[in-house]
């Protein structure tokens, strides 16, 4: 499991930097420029994130099992993925309800992601894994609504087009993801008894 924690270290690593110093990132980013600190950081989140699946990969199905998942937690993590999946979407459509409401969906999507996730797996592997993506998330959510406060951000008006577009991919993504990509990607089918 040291390729998953390496993994894991660098990635959440990076994706913490605005969280424990922002304004190390502001000067980082002044005296690298835009361009170069997103080519670094892109790279360096390339490196963790192929290390993350790597090592889960290795670990996934040797890792001693911690629990054992009842099973309603498929059913509950099949809803919670629902919802994931939507507030993904909503990324991408900012003015939607969904987005205007939470303000930070894909970081909610990452954090009903791994509740699901945790809820569903029992072993060291998975609590690793998706235990470190919620802990982040939280980190991630406090901050951001810390720095929303002190910038006094203000959210569009939601706009039903929108809306209607961020729930119609995101019910689409859940779809694919339970219709057979999960199983393709992981080798799990989350419907399969």
């Amino acid at each position: 499991m040291m390729i998953l924690a390496l993994g894991l270290v660098i990635f959440l690593g990076l994706h913490s930097i605005r969280i424990v110093a922002e304004d190390g990132r502001a000067k980082a980013i002044a005296g690298l420029g835009d361009g170069p600190w997103k080519g670094i950081y892109s790279l360096l989140s390339l490196v963790g994130f192929v290390l993350i699946v790597w090592g889960f990969a290795e670990a996934r199905w040797d890792a001693p099992l911690l629990w054992a998942p009842p099973v309603w937690a498929r059913h509950v993590t099949i809803l919670l993925m629902l919802f994931s999946m939507i507030l993904l979407a909503a990324y991408g459509f900012k003015n939607s309800h969904f987005a205007v409401t939470v303000h930070h969906p894909m970081v909610w999507s990452v954090a009903l992601w791994a509740v699901g996730h945790l809820l569903a797996n029992g072993s060291a592997a998975d609590q690793l894994l998706f235990g470190a993506f919620l802990l982040w998330a939280g980190a991630d959510l406090f901050s951001a609504y810390a720095r929303d406060r002190r910038n006094a951000v203000v959210y569009p008006p939601p706009n039903w087009g929108a809306t209607i577009g961020a729930l119609a991919t995101g019910v689409v993504l859940w779809g694919v993801l339970i219709g057979g990509l999960h199983l393709w990607l992981f080798g799990v089918s989350p419907v399969a008894m």
